[in-house]
């Protein structure tokens, strides 16, 4: 079924440059993530993984810079595009959910305003069709009466409306690969779950494929088809999601599943 490679990350390794030298937050990592499919990336806070994301996209900031490595997207490397092409490729090709609403939104600009940037910077929409594109997509990441929250500002919304409008902001202009990283991380139980299928949701309405980024197995085994394992900034264990949760390989897989409330350890049959 997930048979074409969309990413391809090859010996991905970042550096911070400290005063007692280079430190790798992320060490020689590989992975791929195919068309159509949901990738989890789990790991505790520090492992790596949202460097991981950054250097991706090529949004590093000093002393961090990527020291390594190939990052594979529809075939070019991302990490020998100029930055002029990289920008077009940031939202169109691979776009980033953070995993802070408020901080990632504008607090002086509109919800309207902000995606419809996203469209109007990529050449989908013009400023006259914008909004009516943003009525849209409000609409599809089930916001409520879109047509009145369009000129809301962020600060108007609750926790789990604002991650709405990120998403909105992500499919805006429907690319291929969306990296959703601790999307729900902010957010209370029941609003995460809401979250969390909307993803589905608009996996399967967009063709999405989907580079999950989390803490937390629980979201993995509900959201994910394959999962990597990270751990001091390397992968320690790659599988498809089922054999990870019956059969852990990693000493530090096993930790991360022992946290689960519920997990037994293993295949209950």
């Amino acid at each position: 079924m997930h048979d074409t490679t969309l990413l391809d990350v090859r010996g991905l390794t970042t550096v911070f440059d400290t005063a007692n030298g280079p430190v790798r937050a992320v060490d020689e990592v590989s992975f791929v993530v195919r068309e159509g499919e949901t990738l989890g990336l789990v790991g505790e806070s520090g492992s790596g993984k949202s460097v991981t994301a950054l250097s991706i996209l090529r949004l590093v900031q000093p002393p961090g810079r990527i020291a390594g490595g190939q990052v594979l997207f529809q075939g070019r490397d991302l990490l020998q595009l100029p930055e002029a092409q990289m920008r077009q490729v940031r939202g169109a090709g691979i776009s980033l959910i953070f995993q802070e609403p408020m901080s990632a939104l504008n607090p002086v600009f509109t919800i309207g305003d902000q995606i419809g940037e996203a469209l109007t910077s990529h050449g989908r929409a013009s400023r006259a069709e914008a909004r009516a594109r943003v009525v849209e997509l409000l609409e599809a990441v089930r916001i409520p009466e879109p047509q009145r929250r369009v000129d809301d500002y962020p600060h108007q919304l609750s926790g789990g409306m604002r991650q709405r409008v990120l998403i909105a902001i992500a499919i805006a202009c429907r690319p291929p690969l969306v990296i959703a990283d601790e999307p729900t991380t902010a957010l209370d139980v029941t609003i995460q779950a809401q979250i969390l299928e909307l993803l589905r949701e608009m996996k399967a309405r967009f063709s999405l494929s989907l580079l999950l980024i989390t803490h937390d197995f629980g979201v993995i085994a509900e959201t994910a088809d394959r999962v990597a394992v990270m751990y001091a900034g390397r992968i320690v264990e790659e599988a498809p999601v089922r054999d990870i949760f019956r059969a852990p390989k990693h000493a530090y897989t096993r930790s991360l599943l022992a946290a689960i409330p519920g997990w037994t350890g293993g295949p209950s049959d």
